[in-house]
């Protein structure tokens, strides 16, 4: 049995029934039923969609009942093209939310330039921060950060992801070369990694100890290739299936889980997989994903 002694906790996020980024997936699909299906299949936290309560103390109570807790919620900068006082008073007002619902845990993900909700090609046009840029964007994550762990205690992470200037191996090392690990950690997903031909557990490997937020997501090599081929955009993937739960992809999750767990990580491990619920049904892949970790974990 992994993590055996450690602090772990298993949870999902809600974009497999319900995608903010295309409303269109999962619109009938409500709150209750999203939260429901989750507890069913056996998870004990969820990060935040759209379609949740706005209200935390409200979101709080209403997770309880079915023995979930809040563990991250995406949070926009835009660090690089607008200034810190606009970032920071946005980025305070989401710690105070997350505090409140008993997060310990803040995932930003740096948008300037970003095109991964822009029907462009999202190898082909993927943004590349110039040095300045890079600086500032690090300058401005050690401040956050500094103030999410000192007035909130909640860690910092940070989202690489596809069509952003954080997407591979290399952009991943200069973030975290330029930023003070006291204040700004990683948020590690496999499936963006993967999706864009990075070696994954080289930069798990690496970066161990400042990791403070897995979420645990697959891809399908097939539909991959085809938006490369196709110069299809990142959403257009997302709605042909690119991602999907651990188990049912390519991602060496067996390998991923015995990293973290040599490393001593205790936190969230978290599984999330955008597809279109009419195609994949979340409940019957929640449940799936639950199974293949437990017999990969024993958790």
């Amino acid at each position: 049995m992994l993590f055996k002694g450690k602090d772990i906790k298993l949870g999902i996020a809600p974009i497999g029934w319900t995608n903010d980024d295309m409303p269109d997936l999962g619109g009938d699909i409500s709150f209750e039923r999203c939260i429901s299906e989750m507890q069913e299949a056996g998870y004990e936290g969820t990060e935040i969609g759209n379609k949740y309560p706005k209200d935390a103390d409200v979101l709080r109570g209403v997770l309880a009942e079915k023995g979930l807790t809040v563990a991250n919620r995406w949070f926009s900068t835009f660090l690089i093209t607008e200034s810190y006082a606009v970032n920071e008073e946005a980025f305070i007002k989401e710690c105070e939310f997350l505090k409140t619902v008993g997060a310990r845990v803040i995932g930003c993900s740096e948008q300037s330039y970003s095109i991964q909700g822009k029907d462009i090609p999202v190898f082909e046009d993927k943004p590349v921060a110039n040095e300045l840029e890079m600086l500032r964007l690090c300058e401005g994550l050690n401040r956050l950060g500094k103030i999410a762990l000192e007035k909130y205690g909640i860690s910092l992470t940070f989202h690489h992801h596809m069509g952003t200037v954080i997407q591979t191996a290399e952009e991943i090392d200069r973030l975290m070369t330029g930023t003070d690990p006291r204040y700004v950690n990683l948020l590690f997903d496999s499936g963006h990694l993967a999706y864009c031909d990075q070696d994954y557990l080289a930069v798990l490997k690496k970066y161990a100890d400042r990791v403070k937020h897995v979420h645990l997501k697959d891809v399908r090599p097939k539909v991959v290739a085809k938006v490369k081929k196709e110069r299809l955009s990142f959403l257009d993937g997302v709605r042909l299936g690119a991602f999907t739960v651990p188990g049912d992809g390519v991602v060496d999750f067996a390998s991923i889980f015995e990293i973290l767990d040599k490393a001593g990580y205790e936190g969230w491990l978290l599984v999330e997989a955008e597809q279109d619920p009419a195609i994949a049904n979340p409940s019957k892949y929640a449940k799936k994903a639950r199974t293949y970790i437990k017999k990969l974990t024993g958790i």
